[in-house]
């Protein structure tokens, strides 16, 4: 996992945790449409990462 994907994953938790903690029904769900955003570029940036190596790999053979 990259240190990129890493900060993103933590941003998910950290808006996670602040939606668990707002009584405000608008900041809760800014909150959690935060998180989505942070995991689907995490999830965007370890496949980018995977497609790199795969390709440095065949290359490489």
């Amino acid at each position: 996992m990259s240190t990129e994907s890493e900060l993103c994953r933590a941003r998910a938790a950290q808006a996670r945790s602040e939606a668990d903690a707002s009584t405000l029904d608008n900041v809760r769900d800014r909150c959690l449409r935060a998180e989505a955003a942070w995991i689907a570029m995490a999830e965007r940036g370890e496949r980018a990462d995977t497609m790199r190596a795969a390709i440095a790999a065949s290359r490489a053979v």
